[in-house]
């Protein structure tokens, strides 16, 4: 597989994947922590692909590489997509030569063909995006069967956002602004561009933010597993990751 497709890096409206690709973020999900926030989003999204095997995926805006290895180990046929050559660096760095196709493009007019893809995904991507509702109908216009992409919540501890910003910046550092979604809002556009109501999975009830300065995968793990099994995790759990398949 010829993963050397270069390209020029013109300025795109739509860029925030260059910050999520760097080694700044990357640092986000670093030490153990990090390691097993990573083993949770990785194991949902598998799981979330287990009918669609041997998929051929595209990861917009996937330069965090993240996902790329966990995909590629599975048998999935991954494409992955910057909006500037810098956000494959990690790729190349962390991945098997070979392993996977790059290109960089406009995350707002992808280069392929209507439903290229089996399945289209984007994660870090869409709460840091301004023009998210034509993101979401370039990931639905270039998927064959489903969509899978990360986002924030409104029903969970992020009620609380405006408050906690700057509390939650002092302490992780580098966090950025974003968008919190409903369940709904998201639903109804992905309806509106003909998929189906999605399926729901959040990952973590406890805020991120704790978990890092608890620095205790233990302690994490036990109590994000009592948060699990009460349903706390379902109703208030965030961030979430969905799939949405096509209508047919």
């Amino acid at each position: 597989m010829n993963n050397s497709i270069h390209q020029s890096s013109p300025p795109f409206s739509e860029t925030a994947d260059i910050e999520t690709a760097s080694d700044d973020y990357a640092a986000r999900f670093s030490g153990a922590v990090g390691k097993y926030f990573l083993e949770v989003q990785a194991q949902i999204t598998l799981d979330l692909l287990k009918d669609l095997p041997h998929a051929s995926i595209l990861d917009v805006g996937g330069g965090h590489a993240q996902l790329t290895m966990p995909l590629v180990n599975n048998g999935h046929e991954v494409t992955v997509t910057g909006s500037a050559d810098i956000c494959r660096t990690r790729l190349d760095r962390s991945c098997a030569p070979g392993s996977f196709q790059y290109m960089t493009c406009d995350s707002l007019n992808l280069p392929y063909q209507d439903k290229q893809f089996d399945v289209v995904m984007a994660f870090r991507l869409l709460p840091h995006t301004k023009q998210w509702q034509r993101l979401i109908q370039e990931m639905c216009r270039v998927a064959r069967k489903a969509i899978i992409l990360d986002y924030p919540d409104k029903r969970s501890a992020n009620i609380l956002y405006d408050l906690l910003f700057d509390l939650k910046k002092n302490m992780e550092g580098n966090t950025r602004t974003y968008t919190l979604f409903s369940r709904k809002e998201l639903s109804d556009e992905l309806q509106a561009n003909h998929f189906d109501l999605p399926v729901l999975k959040p990952e973590f009830f406890v805020p991120m933010v704790i978990h890092r300065k608890l620095k205790n995968p233990a302690i994490s793990k036990a109590l994000e597993s009592i948060s699990h099994y009460t349903g706390l995790t379902k109703i208030f759990g965030s961030p979430i990751i969905l799939r949405s398949d096509r209508k047919q």
